[in-house]
């Protein structure tokens, strides 16, 4: 499924006209309501969102194609997921050198992933004076991602017995949306004219 999922990504990117390999991404998390038939032992409960559940912690290009998936308990914190999802996807992506976050993950974890993975994670903050719904630059990107998820009537809420098999539905998901952005744009493209 992984393959599959990393060989239509690169399409799509082709397609755009960027490189195969991105250089940026997006770190974001999203906590989900867990079902009855996922254990105790794989759930937590979210604290400021009031969820119990799981989280998927997902880093995207910024084109908003996953770039890595990660699913954990609701209660654990961004910076400690994101020290699991950003190693594993910079050992993928090798290009990988920023990423955009929003400030859950501030603190020492921006130190660390200069340090360890030399990667500059760039913490983008929310003006204090605006009251309601602002668009961040870079952010949306993610959020957009999640809300392209929540089209997946399996995905508005977490009913996997396992944390992997929650991340496998996520790639599926985003397969499927991808190859339909495929299939769209080859049909957009103009036939080759026929020598007479």
């Amino acid at each position: 499924m992984a393959e599959l999922h990393d060989r239509l990504r690169g399409a799509v990117r082709c397609s755009e006209g960027r490189k195969e390999e991105p250089s940026a991404g997006v770190v974001d998390s999203q906590s989900v309501k867990a079902d009855a038939t996922v254990a105790h032992t794989t759930r937590g409960f979210d604290a400021g969102k009031k969820i119990n559940g799981r989280k998927r912690h997902l880093l995207t290009d910024t084109l908003g194609l996953p770039l890595a998936v990660l699913v954990t308990p609701a209660s654990t914190t961004d910076r400690d997921a994101a020290r699991l999802l950003l190693p594993a996807a910079k050992k993928h992506f090798w290009r990988l050198a920023r990423i955009w976050a929003d400030g859950g993950y501030t603190g020492h974890l921006t130190d660390w992933t200069d340090q360890h993975l030399g990667v500059v994670l760039e913490i983008v903050r929310r003006s204090d004076d605006v009251q309601g719904f602002q668009v961040l630059p870079r952010r949306w990107v993610v959020e957009r991602s999640f809300a392209w998820l929540l089209r997946s009537r399996r995905l508005v809420r977490d009913y996997e017995q396992r944390p992997d098999t929650s991340e496998a539905v996520v790639l599926w998901s985003m397969t499927m949306l991808m190859s339909r952005r495929l299939v769209a744009q080859s049909r957009r493209r103009p036939a080759p004219a026929r020598a007479a």
